[in-house]
């Protein structure tokens, strides 16, 4: 019987229709607890403590579904975040932003700086954008497409993250940070648990194959885990062989994570270092969704007992 049902569901139109139906509404016909809980158990292969959550991915899980506030909202908005940033820490540490709108039309040369590098991308999703360092090999019609496509997509329906529901969809061109030798700074990514930084990771070499990300202490001592996969996005992110110097201004970057990470139980403070001089990147409330796994398994549990959801 089950080969007959197999044999319909992928060999006739009747079932590749059913089958594009069923992946095409999934996401909005299912709660957000069940699409969690399933979501989590393809991944790890088996449900989520939901009710009593233990692990660190678990408790992320967890503020998905109880830590909903406006103020999430605004910070997961890359272009109203930006009040929030010359609020808590100030205007100084802003990416020069270049240009924004609702409309992908207005995406064009007329609009935008012909020497500046920049960044093309959306303000309510996740996800890099479209680095660009001249505008005149841009095919400006295949950039409208894309744009069009990202911000017809609400992002809460695929991730079950809340607040990206009600966030009003607009493009931000902001200026492609690089070192003085004209490279991709560092990304350094402060994992706050109850306002005080716990662990930071950084990437280096995003956008090329030579992605890598490093786990470290507050007091630059390499962790014993990883909470990445080997390959993301089809991009290396296992550590580095290579220690990297502990910054100048790691406590700068402390200081300034923690102001941010106050008002949170759990988030992400991302930050670029570029020659001494820090920019915020974004905020985080829930690190890879709470779907990556940690390695050894057991820093799961030993980090979800430092978080604590009261």
């Amino acid at each position: 019987m089950y080969k007959i049902l197999n044999k319909i569901y992928h060999e006739t139109l009747f079932g590749r229709v059913l089958i594009y139906f069923f992946h095409s509404t999934k996401d909005r016909l299912f709660s957000d607890r069940a699409h969690i809980l399933f979501t989590y158990k393809k991944i790890f292969g088996v449900y989520p403590n939901l009710k009593n959550p233990k692990s660190l991915n678990e408790k992320i899980l967890w503020l998905k579904l109880n830590d909903r506030t406006s103020l999430h909202t605004q910070c997961a908005d890359k272009f109203l975040v930006r009040d929030f940033i010359k609020q808590k820490i100030g205007e100084e540490y802003l990416v020069p932003l270049l240009f924004h709108t609702k409309n992908p039309e207005d995406i064009n040369e007329n609009n935008l700086p012909e020497n500046t590098p920049l960044i093309i991308k959306t303000n309510h999703d996740s996800g890099g954008g479209f680095f660009v360092y001249n505008i005149k090999s841009i095919n400006w019609t295949s950039l409208r497409e894309n744009l069009k496509k990202r911000l017809s997509k609400n992002y809460y329906q695929q991730s079950k993250e809340w607040q990206y529901k009600n966030i009003e969809p607009r493009i931000i061109v902001e200026k492609l940070l690089q070192d003085k030798n004209g490279n991709i700074p560092f990304d350094y990514k402060l994992h706050c648990f109850n306002g005080k930084v716990r662990m930071i990771s950084v990437d280096m070499g995003r956008g090329t194959d030579q992605h890598y990300r490093n786990w470290y202490t507050t007091s630059w001592e390499r962790e014993k885990f990883k909470w990445s996969s080997p390959k993301e996005n089809g991009k290396n992110t296992d550590p580095s062989d290579e220690d990297l110097e502990k910054p100048m201004n790691l406590d700068q970057m402390i200081n300034l994570a923690e102001k941010l990470a106050s008002s949170f139980i759990y988030v992400r403070v991302d930050l670029y270092d570029v020659d001494g001089k820090l920019y915020f990147g974004e905020l985080t409330f829930h690190h890879d969704g709470g779907y990556r796994p940690i390695f050894p398994k057991e820093w799961d549990l030993k980090l979800g007992k430092q978080l604590n959801l009261k």
